[in-house]
């Protein structure tokens, strides 16, 4: 019986052969690689009418037409033509995994040489804003002495008007910043704009502002080489910046292979500009409030507001930007070190420099300077800390930061292209923190409008430098 079975399968051998060659032919015309073939999907479609037609309604291979060998045959061809291309499909598919991961490797370095390159653009001023110092120096010393002097210099010390300090080497920066202010002053006779600048950019800072006074506000241009009390002997920053390792670290970072970051590595850290933000109760004795503003920021509203606030005996009145995880302590402090993990929380919350009203009678009160010189002295070999003002300003101001409402002071225009437009027209400050600075060509187009329609692009000096929109 077994013997008989065993025969019937061997004879009925072609059917079954003719069928699964049907359902082989229907699998290949259903994939991508066959349809994106209109030769070889006629010649499936075609066979497969042609077994069809041979099986009909044949069970068993007697029952089958003389041509069905020749049908049989036709479609193993053809079977032949839809493996194959499916075999250099999966061959392809190959190919494109190596060029994809060759392609990834490519698009991570050229995303290393756009960061390098970015920081690089963003170290460097363009040739018009080389000129416009130059310019204005030149001017300057054609001046006489009477010619020199700023009007209302009797206000520099009232502490009934609002005063501002701004730290600069830019003197365009620096000029949108008062040009802002004072536009949105219910009452500019009553700013006072306290401008600290290095030596080179002294004659050019006071230059501008002479020839172009914003209203009835009062400027004061001071040169940072005149503090002769902030020495290295009373700041331990300037010692260290001072420091051939420090100086090392800075110009030589090609050499450095464990610090990947290379925004840490900025030459501005250098500027002892950078840090004057720590020494406002000695810069200004006879104030108690000041209002202090980065030259990377514009004013869009009055803030006359600020002066009247109660900041609950804090020192330091700041928006906090801790909205996003990367914005807490752990982002900028080495948690790692016994002393900072010691001392403060790495999920506390950041707050933003740029924007910053301090109380100064508080600030001298709890001997906020020398708070930030002690932890200065301990991050000689940057354990802490890496570089920057922020770090070392969340330790000096930890537990003595108010929390202002977030729409004084919105940041990221200087970094990041989707920036809510309602929280931009909202705010009293906005602030083009990161490398792409209104000023240079690399600065985010959608945001530079609100910096430039400060500038007076007919001015002398900007047209004389080919300084322009």
């Amino acid at each position: 019986m077994r013997g008989r079975m065993v025969k019937q399968y061997q004879r009925d051998a072609r059917v079954r052969q003719l069928k699964d060659q049907l359902i082989r032919a229907k699998v290949y015309l259903s994939l991508p690689a066959t349809r994106n073939n209109p030769h070889l999907t006629r010649e499936l479609r075609l066979r497969i009418k042609e077994v069809q037609r041979t099986l009909g309604d044949a069970s068993k291979d007697s029952e089958l037409p003389r041509n069905a060998n020749e049908r049989l045959k036709a479609m193993e061809q053809s079977l032949a033509k839809g493996k194959q291309m499916q075999d250099d499909c999966a061959s392809v598919v190959k190919k494109l995994r190596a060029m994809l991961h060759s392609t990834e490797e490519q698009l991570r370095v050229h995303k290393k040489q756009a960061m390098f390159l970015t920081q690089l653009t963003a170290k460097t001023l363009p040739k018009g804003l080389h000129c416009l110092p130059l310019r204005l120096t030149t001017e300057y010393y054609y001046m006489n002495s009477s010619q020199q002097q700023f009007p209302n210099q009797e206000k520099l010390e009232d502490p009934g008007l609002y005063h501002y300090a701004i730290f600069s080497d830019n003197v365009l920066a620096a000029a949108v910043v008062v040009n802002s202010t004072v536009t949105h002053a219910k009452d500019p006779s009553k700013h006072v704009f306290h401008i600290v600048t290095d030596k080179l950019n002294y004659a050019a800072m006071r230059m501008w502002f002479l020839v172009s006074l914003p209203g009835k506000a009062t400027i004061q241009v001071e040169n940072i080489e005149d503090f002769t009390w902030l020495n290295s002997s009373y700041s331990p920053v300037l010692k260290q910046l001072g420091s051939q390792s420090m100086i090392d670290y800075y110009f030589r970072a090609h050499r450095a292979s464990s610090d990947s970051n290379l925004k840490f590595r900025n030459p501005k850290y250098l500027s002892i500009l950078n840090h004057l933000r720590f020494y406002l109760p000695e810069i200004f004795p006879k104030l108690n409030k000041v209002l202090f503003l980065d030259d990377d920021i514009v004013v869009q509203k009055d803030l006359t507001g600020l002066w009247s606030l109660d900041l609950k005996g804090k020192v330091n009145g700041a928006v906090e930007t801790c909205t996003e995880s990367f914005h807490r302590f752990d982002r900028y402090l080495n948690f790692s070190n016994p002393l900072i993990a010691k001392n403060f929380d790495p999920h506390a919350c950041g707050w933003a420099y740029g924007m910053n009203i301090f109380d100064l009678a508080e600030w001298k009160r709890q001997n906020i300077t020398e708070v930030y010189h002690n932890w200065q002295k301990l991050n000689d070999n940057r354990q802490l800390w890496k570089l920057g003002t922020l770090p070392p300003g969340l330790i000096t101001f930890w537990k003595r930061t108010f929390p202002l409402d977030r729409s004084w002071h919105v940041l990221g225009l200087g970094y990041d292209p989707n920036v809510n437009q309602r929280d931009i027209e909202r705010a009293a400050v906005i602030h083009y923190n990161g490398n792409m600075k209104p000023w240079l060509e690399i600065s985010i187009p959608r945001y530079r409008s609100y910096w430039s329609k400060h500038v007076d692009y007919d001015q002398t000096y900007l047209r004389e430098c080919n300084i322009n929109l």
